[in-house]
């Protein structure tokens, strides 16, 4: 009896750290942020409660335009990045070996030795009109003139894939090196095709770190802001710069909490339908690496 109790206050000192750093970093500040958004300005200092803050966002066509179009890209780039991802996870799980495996791992971690404003700047420096890609084009005769590549939705999309490669190529290598590789062969010596294999072996096993990877990666684009700001101008029309905006230049907290908040409704209901879409458990996806 003694010996499950000092288990228990063992455990519970251990969990104390994380729950404070999740109350305080993470529980707090969201409760805050609502609250703010239920909020409106009536004089110096003084707020009372009102849903003002919504109906502003609701009355004009620019707030909720950008909300959707955010939505759209970010599923777009989550997509995209899911098909890049999946040979490059298989060719790691399952092709190589040894040395070469190591060398995929570490040309996937590369560009994360840099800050992401380094990165994305990379982009706008190859990009832009009189940069290596433009350059190159107007050398080889494609283009008789400079090209401009940036301030365009491809450009966030490629910008947004790049940034986000990585964390969609490690749950699907996790999930792709627990497959047994004589499944796979025993359904080729049953006379199943590539498609065949794929679509009823390889996919379903692999579905929770699909799902895991695909929820880490529209996450982090629904919330990005470097990138679409850097790539696509001032047009780019990013729900995370309207929230910037309204926080930052005009000083309405309150507007920019209810954005806010906003955006934590729209990525808590992207995943639980991409859950309900996958017919995966959030605890097994979480469970995936």
């Amino acid at each position: 009896m003694a010996t499950n109790s000092s288990h228990r206050w063992m455990l519970a000192l251990l969990l104390t750290p994380a729950l404070l750093w999740l109350g305080a970093l993470v529980v707090l500040p969201h409760i805050d942020l609502l609250l703010l958004s239920l909020q409106t300005r009536v004089g110096p200092g003084e707020y009372a409660f009102s849903l003002d803050p919504y109906r502003t966002f609701v009355d004009e066509p620019l707030y909720w335009r950008t909300y959707v179009r955010t939505a759209v890209i970010s599923l777009m780039a989550t997509a995209l990045t899911l098909l890049l991802a999946f040979p490059v996870a298989w060719h790691i799980a399952k092709v190589a070996q040894g040395r070469a495996k190591l060398a995929l791992l570490v040309l996937c971690l590369l560009p994360f030795w840099v800050s992401e404003m380094v990165r994305t700047l990379g982009w706008f420096l190859l990009l832009r009109e009189t940069g290596v890609v433009s350059s190159l084009l107007q050398a080889t005769g494609l283009a008789t003139q400079p090209v401009e590549l940036l301030y365009h939705d491809a450009t966030i999309l490629v910008g947004l894939v790049y940034a986000s490669l990585l964390f969609m190529v490690i749950p699907l290598v996790n999930s792709l090196e627990s497959l047994d590789n004589s499944l796979i062969e025993a359904a080729y010596d049953l006379g199943g095709s590539h498609a065949s294999i794929l679509w009823r072996i390889v996919i379903p096993h692999a579905a929770p770190g699909m799902t895991s990877g695909c929820i880490v990666v529209f996450m982090l684009c629904l919330g990005n802001y470097l990138t679409p700001t850097l790539l696509g101008g001032k047009n780019s029309l990013w729900f995370t710069e309207q929230i910037y905006t309204q926080f930052i230049t005009r000083f309405n907290w309150n507007q920019g909490a209810a954005f806010g908040f906003l955006l934590l409704v729209l990525s808590s209901l992207l995943v639980w339908a991409g859950l309900r879409l996958t017919r995966q458990r959030l605890g097994a996806v979480m469970q995936t690496p």
